[in-house]
């Protein structure tokens, strides 16, 4: 399939850009890329990023704030960097504010942790950005508008609900994840109403899948682009960044690369491909520094940078597996960002374990059964699949069935709506896995996707929130609140957060660190997992590319203390037999 080059003045048609996709995938980068572009072509720019893992800093070499910075270098250009997460927080106090000291304590830090979740950052990112989206003096200044991350359609559905508007939000008690994330914003209404119609305007705004040429980031553009265009957003773009071009026919991981690259491509879903569809060369430098950014669309040399590994490359898998298993946990979770490699890390741990003699069970929530391919049938290692869709539903219906009996028809539309949310699936699968833990008295149970710390002190905050209320919706099993202490159990149970030696990769996986110890549960060992740093190739380019990663991987070492392993990008399908190529 032929490709064109990502043109930014080709996509730039519309006064609003908004710029999105799956972590990782490159959206700053192409953002800040497509910015400077424009400017450099004479038009006036304002380019907003509401990513909490933001690196607009880094790369542009300036302090910036939410009212916006020229960039000296780019005439024409202002950045503002807005911080969803110090824009949570006070959104969070504002809501809970007036009722401390009215509300038992377990009230309270229920409210709070409900207001602690991604879908309240999202809101409160979309609250700041609504601002400049709607803002007529600015529409006025700037000929186009960019947007760093888009809002999903989960959540501009809960903005469209007439539910969203009502007391319901406040004094509901039936249970589900998210329910009060819109309260207090009455005042807000008006303005949230008019940067959902311009986001829906073909006229004004077009919306930028960012992807990688992997399967993962793709089928996540798909979803995204369905959600969205359900809703009337159907301006969309697909930008397919970090293509590699050509590759030297004597490096094996180059040309294994290369394939991957190609495979991935032929395989994007027809519904995709109706729309335009433009490519990013694969960059050997980091998209940092306004050279490296201006370049980043034409120019696919070094730029100086020389190819240079870690001081130390960490421990190996190897080294985690022993380490594991010389403790005596019988409880392992892999987590972190979709498309890091949790589910291969997963099975690549149980069939270490297993070779140590451990009676393990493997179990995933991956609804393409992705374990089958990986894992070969005569591992000897037991595997649950647990039916994401099913638990859903099951959850859904008791918690509907519940609210039915006390809640109007307009607001069992907002308690439906709040249940499609990622918070209220992992709850619901969360009840699940409680049953395959409840299985470790006599296996070492290992899971791949794990309930997140904010998932672990919602179920927390609601037991003792129960204790306050007769009512609540889908009711915590028995088995569930067993778990929540034994997860907090450091002698039981240990996290292993997987990462790419990447910039969002690690923010994220960082956030996730800090959610876990917020909500008391042991994490030790970290995964850099496919680093370039440690593959064996000879090809310049990719060394050159693999000297980009030792900021990060020294960020790694630094976070975990150095409880940190890095596992080689493997020129091979790893599977089967070949999972012990990783230990």
């Amino acid at each position: 399939m032929d490709i064109a080059l990502y043109s930014p003045v080709k996509t730039a048609m519309t006064k609003y850009l908004f710029f999105t996709g799956k972590g990782g995938v490159g959206k700053t980068s192409v953002a800040c890329a497509t910015a400077v572009s424009l400017a450099d072509s004479g038009k006036k720019v304002l380019l907003v990023s509401t990513d909490p893992a933001s690196n607009l800093q880094d790369v542009f070499g300036i302090a910036l704030d939410n009212k916006g910075s020229e960039i000296n270098e780019a005439a024409g250009l202002v950045v503002a960097n807005l911080d969803p997460l110090a824009a949570a927080a006070e959104y969070r106090e504002s809501v809970v504010g007036p009722y401390r000291g009215k509300f038992p304590d377990s009230v309270i830090r229920n409210m709070e942790e409900q207001l602690s979740g991604s879908c309240t950052v999202e809101i409160a990112a979309f609250n700041e950005f609504s601002s400049f989206l709607t803002d007529e003096d600015k529409a006025e200044k700037f000929d186009h508008i960019l947007f760093d991350t888009a809002p999903t359609g989960h959540t501009l559905r809960m903005l469209q609900l007439p539910s969203a508007w009502t007391g319901f939000i406040s004094e509901s008690t039936h249970g589900a994840s998210c329910l009060g994330q819109l309260s207090g914003l009455e005042s807000k209404k008006g303005i949230y109403k008019k940067a959902v119609h311009t986001l829906a305007n073909a006229e004004l705004t077009t919306l930028v899948f960012v992807t990688r040429p992997e399967t993962a980031p793709i089928l996540e553009a798909k979803r995204a682009s369905f959600e969205l265009g359900a809703l009337g957003i159907n301006n969309q773009q697909l930008v397919i960044n970090g293509v590699l071009q050509s590759c030297d026919p004597d490096d094996t991981v180059e040309t294994t690369l290369l394939e991957k690259q190609k495979a991935a491509i032929r395989n994007i879903p027809d519904e995709l491909l109706k729309q335009p569809v433009s490519m990013v060369p694969l960059r050997a430098y980091n998209i940092t520094g306004i050279e490296n950014v201006r370049h980043m669309l034409s120019y696919s040399g070094s730029m100086n940078e020389q190819p240079l590994l870690p001081i130390s490359k960490g421990f190996t898998l190897a080294d985690v597996v022993n380490d594991i298993c010389e403790s005596g946990k019988k409880v392992v979770f892999t987590m972190g960002k979709g498309g890091v490699g949790k589910t291969t890390a997963a099975a690549a741990i149980a069939l270490g374990l297993a070779r140590k003699g451990r009676k393990v069970r493997l179990a995933t929530t991956d609804p393409a059964d992705h374990l089958s391919f990986v894992m070969s049938e005569n591992s000897g290692i037991a595997v649950s699949h647990i039916d994401e869709q099913l638990e859903l539903q099951k959850y859904r219906e008791e918690v509907l069935s519940k609210a039915r009996q006390t809640v109007s028809e307009q607001d069992l539309e907002y308690v439906e709506e709040d249940l499609r949310s990622p918070c209220t699936q992992e709850i619901a699968v969360f009840r699940a896995f409680a049953e395959i833990v409840a299985k470790s008295k006599d296996e070492t149970v290992i899971i791949d996707t794990a309930p997140t710390g904010h998932t672990l002190l919602l179920l927390e905050s609601t037991q003792s929130y129960n204790k306050q209320i007769e009512s609540s919706g889908g009711g915590i099993s028995e088995a569930a609140k067993a778990l929540l202490p034994r997860l907090k159990n450091p002698e039981y149970t240990e996290v292993v957060i997987v990462t790419l030696a990447e910039a969002t990769p690690f923010y994220e996986a960082q956030r996730l660190a800090g959610d876990l110890k917020r909500a008391g549960i042991p994490m030790k060992w970290w995964i850099v997992n496919m680093s370039f740093s440690s593959a064996e190739t000879k090809s310049d380019f990719l060394r050159a590319k693999a000297s980009s990663e030792v900021r990060w991987i020294n960020k790694v070492r630094e976070t975990s203390n150095g409880s940190f392993a890095v596992i080689p990008w493997k020129p091979f399908e790893v599977k089967g037999e070949k999972l012990f190529n990783l230990l």
